[in-house]
């Protein structure tokens, strides 16, 4: 090897920084946090799905972010039993408990907008109809 980058590697890095960078201007928060939020919202939205549905949303991420997305997860806990709105809040604020959200529902509605714009609306929708309700409506609707 020639020491340069393998492409489909690059374009997996490129990507996900671009959603990242993407969601930190949304929220006029830096890369860092932004990214903790997304990973956080990720794994909560992951374990909030069917099995199926959590795998057929995973082929729609970027590479990398695929890899953050199944990054410890345990099938035999899926999906979470307790799957409302507040629940989904709760999981995502104890994940900022040493750096607290101001607004953790409009942080949680930043990153469904953002999967909203880079996922089929196809795939977006079907996600959003197997979550409960009441977090269904922190999803952009079309």
């Amino acid at each position: 090897m020639n020491g340069s980058a393998i492409p489909a590697f690059a374009q997996a890095t490129q990507q996900a920084e671009e959603w990242v960078h993407e969601l930190g201007r949304s929220l006029g928060w830096h890369e860092r946090r932004a990214m903790r939020l997304l990973r956080s919202a990720l794994h909560a939205l992951r374990d909030f799905l069917t099995i199926g549905e959590m795998a057929d949303l995973s082929a729609q991420l970027p590479l990398l972010l695929r890899g953050v997305y199944f990054e410890g997860w345990q099938p035999n806990r899926t999906p979470a039993r307790n799957r409302k709105k507040e629940d989904f809040i709760a999981r995502i604020a104890a994940d900022f408990r040493n750096d607290p959200i101001e607004d953790a529902e409009a942080a949680v509605e930043a990153v469904f907008a953002l999967l909203d714009r880079h996922i089929s609306q196809g795939e977006i929708s079907e996600a959003r109809n197997a979550m409960k309700k009441s977090l269904r409506e922190l999803w952009p609707a079309h």
